[in-house]
């Protein structure tokens, strides 16, 4: 049996601690890109549930109110501002009488990037719309030219589609069919190169 020299103390060389450290580095260099993709991910998928709850809270208050409501994007810098209205003369929305204020506000304006950072409409590069066709433009408001996705008191609405993505590669897209008045989050899948609901 082996004794120790008095006095020494069990320890780490500095080899062993430099092998440990490089093993820290190389599991940290591989997590943290991953955690922000999942971050980026989830703050886009969070983004596209909120839109979709205010589509659905605009037409339940159609259905309860008898009165058109809906969501107004306006262009601005950087991104889309948001307004939720609502109908004041019972002829259903319309810009000019939004403007006048016969239709009122009924949110002030807000931007996506307000609740959720680095979250802003649009389509990235190289994704398809919706429908598989090339995206033409990387406008992620698509719900016509007056910028109003209309909730009607008998369930139906204005068709469109309004497409967000994060920092990174995550892409989402929340669309609402006219006939029902449905609304439905989509996900588009890099690696099938297509949409999937979510």
């Amino acid at each position: 049996m082996a004794r120790r020299p008095c006095g020494l103390t069990p320890g780490f060389t500095i080899l062993e601690l430099l092998f440990v450290l490089a093993i820290a580095g190389t599991l940290t260099a591989i997590a943290v890109p991953q955690s922000l993709r999942a971050l980026d991910d989830f703050r886009a998928r969070s983004a596209a549930r909120y839109l979709a709850q205010r589509l659905g809270d605009a037409r339940l208050g159609a259905i309860k109110q008898s009165l058109a409501h809906g969501l107004r994007f306006e262009a601005g810098t950087p991104d889309y501002r948001i307004t939720s209205v609502m109908d004041g003369n019972a002829n259903g929305l319309r810009t000019a009488d939004i403007q006048s204020g016969v239709d009122r506000t009924v949110t002030p304006p807000e931007v996506l990037a307000t609740h959720f950072q680095d979250v802003v409409f649009g389509i990235l590069e190289g994704v398809p719309d919706a429908d598989a066709q090339p995206a033409n433009g990387s406008d992620g408001v698509r719900v016509g030219i007056s910028r109003l996705l209309t909730m009607n008191p008998d369930g139906t609405s204005t068709s469109g589609t309004l497409y967000l993505h994060g920092r990174t590669r995550a892409q989402y897209a929340v669309r609402v069919l006219g006939v029902t008045g449905r609304v439905r989050i989509l996900k588009f899948d890099h690696t099938r190169r297509r949409w999937v609901d979510q």
